[in-house]
């Protein structure tokens, strides 16, 4: 397989229009999103906030992937190539921009260009996590293309996914910042102990949903309230405001989770990126299925465990029909308004700003799948 060059592929990245998620048809009873629903058009003004130092970031990361190891740079250029939105970097620097940082201040600020290396640091440590989630779920597909363990095996992605959490470290101690080094030291300890929860989860049919959105905060929303949390540490003098970004992070985060729950029995590949009812085919509990399982009928429960044990993704239709009976889905969907609708409340405890406005409506973007 030929990759093309790390810098080429970042290029190219920087100056291209993230993919818009399809939006879906809200389920009948759902609470319904705000009147304003952004699109394509408030993604690209999103981005076009923070081009610059968008632009930056992606000249960043080539630079720290270098490795005297071929498969280590070969890996890492197939994950970069491999889409998505940066949403967690891009958060990083809005929230740096949200108290007064931007690109063209930054050369006078004390923390000069630190919001750049931050925005890697947090980059890297999602990839590493997505090298090994893929393992630990044994995906073969991830937006679209097949996973670096289906191409190159499991002790390769594992094992590249430690470089990138090493290197990642590495940047944390050149920004010099005890307190930004806690923060991600802290989270990343933390994401680690919430994927082996959930992998010591599967099979357990009693899970309930308070256990469940506490293995998701540590699992993906901590790595969010990360981002935001540290880049405010890293520009604010005012630990209110970096307090509500903090919040932010982690409302906004719970809610993206949330959202990909309901689309993984709701979506479709060409949207998603990655096989419809992945879940259920791995045999893992999210809350559509916990709120099904706590309110099935005998008869209803039986299916569902049957088609959890079997790890059987052509029971689908059959798991669609009885959550449709039940309403869990609607009941999924509703919890990540909920969540999606307390981060829009954190971001009102900061100045009025266009990056507070962008983040707004990357807010209610990220929710709008469910639409």
């Amino acid at each position: 397989m030929t990759v093309r060059p790390l810098q080429q592929a970042l290029t190219e990245r920087t100056s291209a229009t993230p993919a818009s998620p399809a939006a879906e048809s809200a389920q009948p009873g759902a609470t319904t999103m705000p009147e304003h629903q952004p699109g394509h058009s408030d993604l690209e003004r999103i981005f076009a906030l923070v081009r610059e130092d968008f632009t930056a970031v992606n000249t960043l990361i080539p630079r720290r992937l270098t490795s005297d190891v071929d498969l280590v740079e070969k890996i890492g250029t197939y994950i970069v190539e491999s889409g998505g939105k940066r949403l967690r970097p891009l958060l990083v620097l809005l929230s740096a921009r949200a108290l007064g940082h931007n690109g063209a201040a930054a050369i006078d600020h004390p923390s000069g260009g630190d919001h750049i290396k931050l925005a890697a640091v947090i980059e890297f440590l999602h990839t590493a996590t997505l090298l090994h989630d893929d393992v630990v779920d044994r995906s073969a597909l991830r937006r679209g293309r097949p996973t670096a363990n289906a191409l190159w095996g499991n002790a390769p992605s594992v094992l590249v996914g430690d470089f990138l959490y090493s290197r990642a470290f590495q940047l944390m101690v050149e920004l010099g910042r005890m307190q930004i080094l806690a923060i991600l030291s802290s989270a990343t300890n933390t994401i680690a102990e919430g994927e082996v929860h959930q992998l010591a989860s599967i099979g357990n049919f009693d899970l309930d949903e308070s256990e469940y959105r506490e293995t998701i905060r540590c699992k993906t929303a901590l790595l969010f309230e990360a981002a935001t949390h540290s880049a405010g540490e890293l520009v604010a003098r005012d630990a209110a405001l970096t307090e509500c970004l903090r919040r932010f992070g982690l409302h906004f985060g719970m809610a993206y989770q949330l959202v990909d729950d309901c689309m993984d029995y709701l979506g479709d590949v060409a949207t998603m990126g990655k096989n419809t009812g992945d879940d259920l085919a791995e045999g893992k509990l999210t809350l559509p299925m916990i709120h099904a399982l706590s309110r099935a009928r005998p008869s209803q429960r039986t299916l569902l465990v049957n088609a959890l044990q079997r790890g059987d993704a052509s029971a689908l239709p059959e798991v669609l029909g009885v959550m449709s009976d039940l309403g869990s889905l609607v009941y999924a969907k509703d919890a990540a308004l909920a969540e999606s609708n307390l981060a829009l409340t954190a971001l009102q405890g900061l100045p009025r700003s266009d990056a507070r406005e962008a983040m707004a409506d990357l807010t209610r973007f990220c929710t709008r799948r469910l639409y």
